[in-house]
């Protein structure tokens, strides 16, 4: 009788290790920087990101802050990335408008490639701030391509 309660207790502890693990890869924190987000999410506010999460309208995503011309100087992070490694890079957060496949908003959004077709490329997304005001978006800068995308806002 105790082996057998050795055991479970045993198989607890491995189970809520692999947890751990998984957690510390699968999930990392993440300062918002700016107020493109007000009012749900203000500048200095930490989120939680699950990387890989699914992607969808209405989603709030982290993705890497891109350079002049919609451009990055860096590959992106890989999704096995330690925090430290995330944390040297510099963050965006949106919420999606659109995703591939969905019907690209080109009346209300000039900077979208309307060479590309009526709705949205593979690997692209719409994003908006929830602040216009005080947004830089694909209003401004056109299509992001899902590979810079951290992963979904899953809690503060």
């Amino acid at each position: 009788m105790m082996r057998r309660g050795y055991w479970v207790v045993s198989a607890t502890a491995l189970g809520l290790a692999d947890v751990a693990v998984l957690l510390r890869y699968a999930v990392v924190r993440v300062t918002v920087r700016g107020s493109s987000m007000e009012p749900v999410y203000e500048d200095g506010a930490r989120v939680l990101v699950h990387r890989g999460g699914r992607i969808a309208v209405g989603r709030v995503v982290v993705l890497e802050r891109p350079g002049r011309g919609v451009s990055w100087p860096l590959p992106p992070v890989d999704r096995a990335a330690s925090s430290r490694a995330v944390a040297a890079r510099q963050w965006i957060i949106k919420r999606v408008a659109a995703a591939p496949g969905d019907p690209a908003p080109l009346d209300r959004m000039p900077a979208l490639d309307r060479t590309a077709g009526p709705v949205v490329p593979p690997g692209r997304l719409v994003l908006l701030g929830d602040n216009p005001k005080n947004s830089y978006d694909s209003r401004h800068a056109g299509y992001f391509p899902v590979e810079r995308v951290l992963g979904t806002v899953v809690g503060r």
